[in-house]
C-alpha cells in the first residue's frame, strides 16, 4: 500500500496501542475525503480535534478521523474498544458526548455515504 495522501497523526502522536486500520488508509489513499456533510480530518484540523477531545474528555482515548460540517459530531476510534467507531458530539458535557456507534469503519462509511446521498 502506498502512503496516504492525508496528513494523519504520526506514530509518535497516536496513543499507545493504536494504529490506523487498513480500510481507513485505503479510503485515504483513494482521496475519498469529502462526503458532505462528513469530511475526513487531516493536518492542523485533525490535530486541533485530537487535542481538544483529549482536553474535553480526558477519561477517553479518542482518535478522531472525520467531522460533520453541520454540527459538532466527530467520528472517532477509542483505544481499547477494538475497531468500533464512536460518533462524539464534541463540546458536550462529559457523559453526554456519545451520539452513535458503529461496529467498524466500513459500517460508518456506509452511513456516511447515505448522509452524502441525502445531503443537499
Amino acid at each position: 500500500m502506498s502512503t496516504p495522501i492525508l496528513n494523519t497523526l504520526t506514530t509518535g502522536e497516536l496513543p499507545e496501542g493504536f494504529a490506523y486500520p487498513p480500510e481507513f488508509l485505503r479510503v485515504a489513499q483513494l482521496g475519498i475525503t469529502n462526503l458532505e456533510p462528513w469530511s475526513i480530518l487531516d493536518g492542523d484540523g485533525l490535530r486541533r480535534s485530537f487535542n481538544g477531545l483529549q482536553e474535553r474528555f480526558p477519561a477517553r482515548k479518542l482518535v478522531p478521523f472525520a467531522a460533520r460540517q453541520d454540527n459538532d459530531d466527530v467520528a472517532c476510534w477509542e483505544v481499547g474498544q477494538g475497531q468500533k467507531i464512536f460518533v462524539i458530539h464534541d463540546f458536550a458535557s462529559p457523559g453526554w458526548e456519545k451520539r452513535g456507534e458503529f461496529p467498524s469503519f466500513w459500517d460508518w462509511f456506509r452511513s456516511a455515504i447515505e448522509d452524502f446521498i441525502g445531503w443537499e
